[in-house]
């Protein structure tokens, strides 16, 4: 009987969707036990995207949780905003609700703008160090005082796109999102295509406007947390000149460069990913 209730308080306990507001639930990839690592995918992908950093975390006694955004892979999927602020909101009820303390805070690509924000509209809370990793920030988008990564018009096209033909969005996307086409098998292509084709169409236009529109420098210059930035020097979606801004504008932080990687660099140097992430979280 009482193997029967720890079970039962185990499942309920690594549950695998949280709700964040009434009829809108995030699925959660909980798993391990430890000091808890955090990670946030990347735009259109989801917590899936992470299958390979997974077992290595817990292996090394962490407490690995994945969240997906709302409009992405199996988590609820809205008409509805999909800003920065909604979605860090969404991450600090998850957080709260698992108790979560002292925890690294990981994000990818669009995930690292997200985290940004997290950090800056809750004052660190939950976390105790932040892990940027090929980070769409502080600005995804070029500005007359900001002359680098993609133009905006680039990004309207990307949005017209996504409502004529999505599938050659994505395939065009995948073309640039290593160093090289070939840098990633046929396989793992696509694995990614799939994960990427289950999100939104809805939510994978708004959140590329969110990308072209939010400008988070006056967000970096509130984290006070250690950071480290993990960048690929090869990244075609995320330049590494955003990795140098981000060090610029964040006080506590040093850049991890990869030099052999694309934007995918946790598929494209995988054991040099998930050692920086250990080592780090491990200090």
């Amino acid at each position: 009987m009482n193997k029967m209730i720890d079970e039962s308080v185990s499942v309920i306990a690594r549950a695998e969707y949280i709700e964040v507001e009434p009829n809108v639930s995030l699925h959660i990839t909980d798993a391990g036990e430890g000091r808890p690592i955090v990670l946030m995918h990347g735009w259109p992908l989801s917590d899936e995207m992470f299958e390979y950093q997974y077992n290595d975390l817990v292996n090394k006694n962490f407490r690995v949780i994945g969240i997906t955004l709302r409009g992405f892979g199996k988590s609820d999927k809205l008409y509805r905003a999909y800003d920065y602020n909604i979605h860090s909101s969404d991450v600090k009820k998850v957080l709260e609700k698992l108790k979560i303390e002292d925890a690294v805070l990981v994000g990818f690509s669009m995930g690292g703008a997200i985290v940004i924000r997290f950090v800056a509209n809750y004052d660190g809370a939950h976390v105790s160090k932040l892990v940027l990793a090929a980070a769409a920030a502080p600005i995804w988008t070029q500005r007359k005082d900001f002359p680098y990564n993609l133009p905006q018009s680039a990004v309207d096209d990307l949005i017209e796109l996504n409502y004529k033909d999505r599938p050659k969005l994505l395939a065009d996307f995948a073309k640039i999102f290593s160093a090289a086409e070939t840098s990633l098998n046929e396989g793992i292509g696509n694995w990614l295509n799939g994960i990427c084709l289950s999100a939104s169409s809805y939510a994978t236009a708004q959140c590329l406007i969110a990308l072209r529109d939010t400008d988070l420098r006056n967000d970096l210059k509130k984290i006070k947390i250690p950071t480290v930035i993990m960048h690929g020097r090869k990244d075609k979606i995320c330049s590494f000149d955003l990795a140098e801004q981000m060090k610029a504008g964040i006080s506590n932080s040093h850049i991890v460069a990869f030099e052999n990687s694309g934007h995918s660099m946790f598929l494209e140097e995988t054991k040099k990913f998930n050692a920086e992430l250990i080592k780090f979280a491990g200090e």
